[in-house]
């Protein structure tokens, strides 16, 4: 017997709130991690440098790539919009980290 369409609509509305949650844990655990790399100029190795900006591009795409449900809220859409902002200004701290660690 198929799944009602509000039954069906509310666990992909929940499955994609917890993709979302997820990318936004992943993006405080990468600030962090910056951070923390900008305090000690030791942990800024190339292969640190090369992993970060790898994990800034992979988040970069998960967040602008993902497709809002038409039937998001207006929390819903402006959580996506406070993600992407905060990894544009991640990948500048990753720069100046990394840039400060090459000087």
């Amino acid at each position: 017997m198929p799944m009602p369409k509000d039954e069906l609509q509310e666990e992909y509305t929940n499955a994609w709130r917890t993709y979302v949650d997820s990318l936004e844990k992943a993006v405080a655990k990468l600030e962090a991690d910056i951070k923390e790399a900008s305090e000690m100029a030791s942990v800024c190795t190339s292969e640190w440098c090369q992993a970060t900006e790898h994990v800034v591009d992979d988040l970069s795409n998960a967040l602008f790539s993902i497709s809002e449900p038409r039937w998001a809220n207006k929390a819903d859409s402006d959580k996506i919009k406070q993600l992407k902002r905060r990894v544009h200004d991640l990948y500048a701290d990753y720069r100046n980290t990394a840039a400060k660690a090459n000087a």
